[in-house]
């Protein structure tokens, strides 16, 4: 079972020929209203990847929590723990250039109230895969990575947005997940710095795919090649995917695979949850990439 603690937003997508510079005003096209935020993305991507998975975080009281909402419920992430705040429902606003590249501004809202009491103890334990992210707050996640280090579970950090692993403990994440921007900001040599993780520092590179980096070496794997229309939330795929390869037991160069393939699927179609690949077209991307 995978367990999520992490942000729930609205994406507010705008398509523009080009991405602004500071100062300039840049007409895009109509836009579109598309649920999102990084843990909800990543709850989402682990559930069409064919993994149990109960969603923990918070939503505000007003018209766009339940838009937040919509993909989660009906694919079936369990939602019992959310909790409600006086906060606004978390927003990000998204330009997309015609290549696909993105810029993105985010206003936490309720993500801010996430914590990690919502997430009780029986929820916690040796079958349990903990999925966190940094759009709520980092010391919140660092009680929860304490609590569910203490009993067994295994535990994927996402350094998304990059920023310090701290209060939290490298010794205590048996898998840390970072695109080729923001493991630099982690500091010091990259192989040093996973020998420090349970398991292994798993990089992500684009279209040049992704390595995991552990105390057995390095594994790498390639992207699944396409021509992307939109790459938001194609790492939040990756990072869903890969944890429920490691919920359900997949060795580690084949979870990185169903990842990778995952992550290229998601840039097919502009947005983030909507356009997420089932486990039936990552299946079908992963015999293509090894082929």
């Amino acid at each position: 079972m995978i367990l999520v603690f992490g942000s729930i937003n609205v994406d507010l997508i705008v398509p523009v020929p080009h991405l602004p510079v500071p100062g300039e005003t840049v007409l895009g096209s109509d836009y579109t209203i598309a649920p999102g935020g990084k843990g909800a993305n990543q709850a989402l991507a682990a559930r069409r990847a064919g993994s149990d998975v109960t969603m923990i975080g918070a939503v505000g009281q007003d018209v766009f929590a339940e838009a937040a909402l919509s993909l989660l419920r009906q694919d079936g992430v369990e939602l019992s723990h959310l909790a409600v705040s006086d906060r606004p429902t978390g927003c990000a606003t998204i330009t997309v250039d015609p290549a696909g590249e993105n810029m993105i501004a985010v206003a936490p809202g309720a993500n801010r109230s996430a914590a990690a009491a919502q997430v009780p103890d029986s929820l916690l334990g040796p079958k349990t895969v903990i999925v966190l992210q940094r759009e709520v707050p980092i010391a919140e996640n660092a009680m929860l990575i304490r609590r569910a280090r203490r009993r067994g579970a295994c535990i994927v950090l996402s350094l998304a947005p990059a920023g310090p692993i701290a209060p939290a403990r490298l010794e205590d994440i048996d898998f840390l997940i970072a695109n080729e921007v923001e493991a630099p900001t982690l500091g010091g040599n990259l192989a040093t710095i996973a020998r420090q993780l349970r398991q292994g520092l798993v990089v992500t590179r684009g279209a040049a795919g992704a390595t995991a980096l552990t105390a057995a070496g390095e594994i790498i794997v390639p992207a699944y090649k396409i021509d992307p229309l939109d790459t938001t939330g194609a790492g939040d795929t990756f990072a869903g995917v890969f944890a429920a390869g490691i919920d359900q037991g997949l060795a580690l160069e084949l979870a990185l695979r169903h990842a990778s393939a995952a992550a290229a699927l998601a840039c097919l179609a502009v947005g983030a949850q909507p356009v997420m690949p089932s486990r039936a077209a990552i299946d079908a991307a992963v015999v293509k990439l090894q082929a």
